[in-house]
């Protein structure tokens, strides 16, 4: 192959990434993406705690919500809420498996 075809193929990709942004500013630009307004000072109100793989397509999650915790079965099919409301309670040890 030539100099020259390389350099075509070069200026191709950069036309075609150049594109790609372009298209990902517009969509923020146009609200097409969503756009959550949290102030610095605020704490987060969701987080994952733990992840543990129960095979290789399913999942348990447990989510904290404020001051609770939801324990999901995630799978390919469908998602399950195995329990949910459990009270958060930081004071307790994070080996102890019966907290209240």
């Amino acid at each position: 192959m030539e100099p020259i075809q390389y350099l075509k193929y070069i200026v191709g990709l950069l036309i075609v990434l150049g594109l790609i942004a372009l298209i990902a500013l517009l969509a923020r630009r146009f609200g097409m993406v969503p756009k959550v307004d949290r102030k610095p000072g605020n704490p987060r109100r969701l987080s994952i705690t733990d992840v543990i793989a129960i095979d290789a397509k399913r999942r348990l999650v447990l989510v904290k919500r404020d001051d609770q915790e939801h324990l999901l079965l995630l799978g390919p099919e469908r998602d399950l809420i195995v329990e949910q409301n459990i009270s958060f309670n930081p004071a307790a040890d994070p080996g102890d498996v019966n907290r209240a």
